[in-house]
């Protein structure tokens, strides 16, 4: 067994990870390796065609699905949430644009604050979860949160901000969010495996989230029973790598919104980490990450351009049990 082989398991044997670990350089798959069960109560194993959700992950999708629009003029960075929200949302500070919700310094109140203390486990949704089925459905838990700070002032992570986005998008674009996603983002990434799928009615080959490292209890009562624009994809490491492939070959957006995409725009002390549109950046290097953590799932996909490296972990549990190996691919793959 290799050097990089040895120091994957022993990460996932510490942190009990169920799900996958990718490594990809150039066309060769230098490490795949699958861990626990997609489904625990049949004993399903997890396996290198699994679906797995990626919360988070999301919102570098979002943030292409939007930046597609802008690009075909649709909609421009400087485009003000105001003017394709309406009378929706009155708490949105009428100054917040396109460009401040991608880069989180929008400042919005957020109706899944981070910043907040609390377990991953947590119930915090205000209505029941199968009210959530479509990005207009959302309106009923974004609103009533008043504004943080000035637009533009500084970062703070913001979930609400990107489902904010998928209404602009799905508004401006006329046709639903997911729909945009699928046409502007999955199919010229060439992302078979990539969908917003129903957790009441997972289809075989999705793994089912946890919300322990054992045990039986799932994320189902946890999290909306369909995501939009910032979680609740489900998607396979293999995909990750068609991702990031077809990102920096400029065939999602053309390379120069991809190069505007992943300028810094803020440095993140706390994540270690700095932030451009949609993407996180490495706090010293060009390798970009997406990252996900919610209940029953835990996501961490790095791409190194220089090296032509893909390193990816997902987790159907959540514990966060992700964290071991993407930190570890920080360190060696960034």
């Amino acid at each position: 067994m290799t050097e990089l082989a040895e120091t994957i398991d022993a990460l996932a044997a510490e942190s009990a990870l169920s799900g996958i670990v990718r490594v990809d350089r150039g066309d060769e798959v230098v490490f795949e390796k699958t861990y626990g069960f997609a489904d625990r109560r049949w004993e399903i194993p997890n396996t290198a065609d699994t679906r797995f959700a990626i919360a988070s992950g999301v919102k570098g999708m979002t943030a292409l699905a939007v930046m597609s629009l802008v690009e075909d003029g649709t909609l421009d960075l400087a485009t003000t949430a105001r003017s394709v929200l309406g009378d929706d949302l009155p708490l949105v500070d009428h100054a917040v644009t396109v460009e401040q919700l991608l880069a989180h310094r929008s400042g919005i109140g957020d109706y899944f604050d981070e910043d907040l203390a609390g377990e991953i486990t947590d119930y915090l949704l205000p209505v029941p979860v199968h009210r959530l089925a479509d990005t207009e459905d959302y309106l009923a838990v974004l609103g009533g949160y008043p504004t943080k700070f000035p637009p533009g002032e500084r970062f703070s992570y913001c979930n609400g901000g990107y489902v904010v986005l998928a209404l602009i998008a799905e508004r401006a674009g006329g046709v639903p969010f997911r729909e945009l996603v699928a046409s502007r983002v999955c199919e010229p990434a060439g992302m078979v495996d990539t969908e917003f799928l129903r957790s009441d009615e997972l289809p075989m080959g999705a793994a089912v989230g946890y919300l322990q490292a054992d045990g039986l209890r799932t994320n189902v009562f946890h999290l909306p029973v369909r995501g939009t624009g910032d979680g609740g994809a489900y998607t396979t490491a293999a995909d990750m790598r068609r991702f990031w492939v077809s990102l920096l070959a400029g065939r999602i957006v053309s390379e120069t919104w991809v190069q505007e995409m992943t300028r810094p725009r803020s440095d993140v002390p706390d994540s270690g980490k700095r932030y451009g549109l949609g993407f996180w950046l490495h706090p010293t290097t060009d390798s970009v990450i997406l990252l996900g953590y919610d209940a029953g799932v835990s996501f961490s996909s790095l791409h190194n351009p220089r090296e032509d490296v893909t390193a990816t972990v997902i987790s159907n549990a959540a514990d966060g049990a992700a964290w071991p190996v993407g930190r570890f691919f920080q360190q060696r793959f960034g």
